[in-house]
């Protein structure tokens, strides 16, 4: 067998008091946003009672690639250090890839988390047997202005310690309006939210009820330049039979031409229908770019639905699929074993992950 096909291997995961890692394999935005990341320091400390190590491109723009895979070596390779924790993503993981010595991580296996462009990451970590964990950045997640959203808390929290199934499920309240990082005023109260309406269920006929698999996903974005460059994708669509695929947008916000172009080129590839079910991310749908009104919000969640749903009737009629579940670049957000189990029970209507 292939990692990819191997049953999945969880690595051991800390405890409080542990120290863990906290690198930037993408951008080092520390060191031009100091609040969130030292207030997600401190949540680090207080909250979870572990004890961060930064390394030289922590808090340093512009560091090259080689430069970054150092320090992921030797947050790897540190026995003291119990887990992996990205700042933030990016837009340049990519070429991170070619420096990454895969078997000293595989000799070193430990918990890596982060989204966005650390989709890069868990994808090599997933072709090297390595369950990882798609959520919880330092400065996104850990520093949210005002509390840690419950649900990101708790179910961080069992991702990190406790072993075992967790139960996802929809948010009461979201948030896709985000608040300037350079603004102490940013900080100082809680930010806007609105209320959640539930998730959006699938079930063509024909489709398996409930499905669990082993994960695979991420930035839709992301995951289209790994395609393009083929890279860390398995060779043998097979490999992906029966496996639960999770994809969420960011805010680059691709309209939903691009979004469906993605999909299908992954079903000309022979990926798409491989998968039983299908989570789709709460779709991000403001920037400062494009601060879009309610309206419009509105608007381009229900055309990239639509996008989503056309890629699908036309390369994987019978894929199960969930609509806005909260796991990607809007708030709360669930942390997502990437590689774990995952149960998706049309019938129920129930997800549950195992970390």
């Amino acid at each position: 067998m292939t990692p990819s096909t191997e049953p999945p291997r969880y690595p051991p995961k800390p405890v409080p008091g542990d120290r863990v890692a906290v690198v930037s394999p993408s951008a080092g935005l520390p060191e031009l946003f100091p609040l969130p990341y030292d207030l997600g320091l401190a949540r680090l400390r207080q909250r979870y009672h572990l004890e961060p190590v930064e390394y030289p491109t922590t808090r340093k723009m512009g560091a090259s690639p080689q430069e970054r895979a150092d320090d992921l070596h030797a947050a790897f390779a540190d026995p003291t250090v119990k887990a992996v924790i990205a700042t933030i993503g990016g837009d340049d993981q990519i070429t991170v890839l070619p420096h990454l010595d895969r078997e000293l991580i595989r000799a070193h296996p430990k918990p890596f988390f982060g989204f966005s462009d650390n989709t890069v990451l868990h994808a090599f970590l997933w072709q090297t047997g390595i369950v990882s964990f798609h959520g919880a950045s330092v400065m996104c997640e850990l520093g949210r202005p005002g509390a840690m959203a419950r649900q990101t808390a708790d179910s961080l929290r069992a991702a990190l310690f406790v072993p075992g199934p967790y139960a996802v499920v929809p948010a009461d309240r979201f948030r896709v309006v985000d608040v300037p990082w350079d603004d102490p005023a940013s900080f100082t109260g809680e930010p806007e939210t609105e209320p959640g309406h539930g998730w959006t269920w699938h079930l063509p006929d024909g489709a398996q009820q409930v499905v669990e698999g082993r994960s695979w996903g991420g930035s839709l974005e992301v995951l289209s330049c790994l395609l393009m460059a083929d890279r860390e994708i398995a060779r043998d669509p097979a490999v992906y039979d029966g496996h639960v695929l999770f994809l969420e947008t960011c805010e680059e916000l691709p309209s939903a031409t691009e979004v469906f172009r993605v999909l299908r080129n992954m079903g000309e590839r022979g990926l798409l229908a491989r998968f039983g079910a299908l989570l789709m991310g709460r779709p991000k749908t403001w920037s400062f770019d494009r601060p879009n009104t309610p309206q419009q919000r509105d608007r381009y969640a229900l055309e990239q639905r639509e996008a989503v749903l056309r890629a699908l009737a036309a390369y994987a009629p019978r894929t199960l699929a969930v609509f806005d579940v909260d796991l990607g670049h809007t708030d709360p957000q669930y942390v997502i074993p990437y590689g774990g189990v995952i149960r998706v029970d049309g019938q129920e209507r129930r997800v549950t992950v195992t970390y």
